[in-house]
C-alpha cells in the first residue's frame, strides 16, 4: 500500500511542479500539496508532531512531520538549492521515530522535478 499512496503522492508533485516549478517558498509547495490531496479524497496529517521518548523522558514533539499520507508515507518537503546528506538522515530519522517504513524527500527547487525526488526505507 505504500507504493501506491507514494505514486499519487508524486503525480501530486510533479502536476504542482509543472505549473509553478522551482522556486517558491517550501510552505507554499505544502499548501498546494495538501489542496491537490484534499481533492483525491485522502487522509493525511500536515506538520503533525511525533514525539520522541528517550529512556525516562517524553518529549511530545520530537520532530513535526511536513506530510504523512494515510498513515503510511512519510513527505518532507524541501526548496533548497542542493540536498545534503543531512536531509537523508533526517528523514531516515523521523521515520525510524515515527514507525513507518516508506519516506519521499522531494526538493521543489529543482529543474526537473526527477531529480528531487529521493525514496527513503526505514528497514525497522
Amino acid at each position: 500500500m505504500e507504493n501506491e499512496i507514494a505514486t499519487l503522492a508524486l503525480d501530486v508533485a510533479f502536476k504542482i511542479h509543472k505549473q509553478y516549478g522551482p522556486g517558491l517558498y517550501e510552505s507554499v509547495y505544502e499548501k498546494l500539496f495538501c489542496y491537490e490531496w484534499d481533492k483525491l479524497n485522502m487522509w493525511y496529517l500536515r506538520q503533525h508532531p511525533v514525539p520522541l521518548v528517550h529512556e525516562n523522558i517524553r518529549l511530545e514533539i520530537g520532530f513535526r512531520a511536513d506530510l504523512i499520507l494515510n498513515d503510511l508515507v512519510l513527505i518532507e518537503l524541501k526548496s533548497v538549492e542542493k540536498l545534503d546528506n543531512v536531509h537523508f538522515k533526517q528523514v531516515l530519522t523521523y521515520l525510524k521515530l515515527s514507525k513507518l517504513r516508506l519516506g519521499l524527500l522531494i526538493n521543489f527547487n529543482s529543474v526537473y522535478l526527477k531529480n528531487g525526488i529521493h525514496r527513503i526505507v526505514n528497514g525497522l
